[in-house]
């Protein structure tokens, strides 16, 4: 059974975190809000803070974790007879925590990039050991597609031992300061999804370029870049996971990446929708708004009712997202829950946010507090990584058991 307090061996560690989120992220965000595309520069010390906790095994997941399922412990026994919290409940925490600080800070951390946590997902026990080290983003979305990560058209042509790498990828988080680049590719569009693998190509590999950096409406502080891959030779130890085409299989392997992601991102919307509800509730307080949880909401002003509405919200998208990320670490399916999860918490977490912005009246659409920019940052984690209607497909997949081709 799930335990639904924080795990006593994370609670220090996500306390540090939230100190962090508040003394570092909290402290620049509007800063970098303004200064869209400048690098923050404050966060290579917190980055290096990170490292050597990792280094010294303190860091409790501190970095970009991995959904690994089917491996033995030591003595022998299958890891899934163990119930446990490991590190995609401490990457989980830690991220509700520094994004109740800034989102667009968070995703601007050094080697904590949506591509490091598909290289722990996918990559082999050799990849890992190769890669480590690295800071990589993630490009997925191309000019032709959004969510419909089946209808890639990058191509990865096998030459020698080498691929060569043909297309160009939209919305590519830390795409410019980031050092490599997890490519999703088809080795052959004629085999449709099974064909769809991915690679990690470095930025200093020639023929992988950064055409221009996206203006945004939040997270301005993250770059967002446009990459161009022309005739871009990467060699086949950086293909990740298997080579092999299994159409029986489909694309499960490159969309386990997902399995991993979509938590953080569900991470992302609770943190941020939290720190909306704090600072809405000493308004309210402020402004004489009594909340009383001993008597029904209907009996409750407006404001204080609403205030009841959004945090029950809230806090069905927090179960949701510590359910994916523990059946993650006791190497059970999460595909379906970690869907959930980002569904609920994307939704409302910008619900939840706008209806901040819209209680504070004329403060909360002002710079005076923070509640405009959050209500700005939340609506991507409601898009990206698959928007609502693709998580809410792949849920009636499951809950149906069908296939991608049974129910589009």
């Amino acid at each position: 059974m799930i335990n639904l307090d924080t795990p006593k061996k994370f609670r220090a560690f996500v306390d540090q975190a939230n100190q962090v989120a508040d003394n570092f992220l909290r402290a620049n965000s509007r800063k970098y809000d303004l200064a869209e595309h400048a690098y923050p520069k404050e966060l290579d010390l917190l980055a290096s803070l990170i490292d050597g906790m990792s280094d010294s095994g303190q860091g409790q997941g501190a970095g970009a974790a991995g959904v690994r399922r089917g491996e033995d412990d030591a003595d022998g026994k299958k890891a899934k007879n163990k119930v446990k919290n490991g590190t995609n409940m401490s990457s989980v925490l830690s991220v509700i925590e520094m994004c109740w600080g800034d989102v667009g800070l968070l995703l601007s951390m050094p080697r904590q990039g949506l591509g490091n946590s598909a290289i722990a997902s996918v990559a082999t026990d050799e990849q890992l050991e190769k890669f480590k080290g690295t800071w990589s983003a993630m490009a997925i979305t191309e000019p032709s597609f959004g969510s419909d990560s089946a209808a890639i058209k990058t191509t990865a042509v096998k030459d020698g031992d080498h691929y060569v790498l043909n297309g160009e990828k939209i919305f590519v988080t830390s795409g410019d300061r980031a050092d490599s680049v997890v490519v999703w590719a088809t080795l052959d569009k004629s085999l449709g999804r099974a064909a769809i693998k991915s690679f990690v190509v470095s930025k200093d590999t020639p023929g992988i370029r950064v055409e221009r950096l996206e203006h945004k409406l939040g997270i301005r502080a993250s770059d967002t870049a446009v990459i161009v891959l022309d005739n871009c030779r990467v060699h086949e130890s950086n293909l990740l996971g298997s080579p092999e085409v299994d159409v029986k299989q489909g694309f499960a392997g490159a969309m386990a990446t997902f399995d991993n992601t979509r938590p953080l991102v569900a991470g992302m919307a609770v943190g941020c929708a939290r720190a909306s509800l704090e600072l809405i509730r000493e308004l309210l307080e402020k402004a004489g708004v009594d909340i009383d949880y001993d008597r029904p909401a209907t009996s409750q002003s407006y404001a204080a009712a609403t205030f009841l509405q959004m945090e029950a919200d809230w806090e069905a998208a927090l179960l949701l997202t510590l359910e994916a990320a523990w059946l993650a670490d006791n190497r059970k399916p999460n595909s379906m829950e970690a869907s959930m999860a980002k569904a609920k918490a994307g939704r409302v977490g910008n619900d939840i946010t706008l209806k901040c912005v819209e209680l504070a009246g004329t403060l909360g659409y002002s710079e005076t507090e923070f509640l405009e920019k959050w209500s700005r940052d939340s609506k991507i984690l409601d898009i990206f990584e698959g928007t609502q209607q693709i998580q809410q497909l792949i849920v009636a997949r499951r809950l149906l058991n069908l296939s991608s081709t049974q129910l589009k």
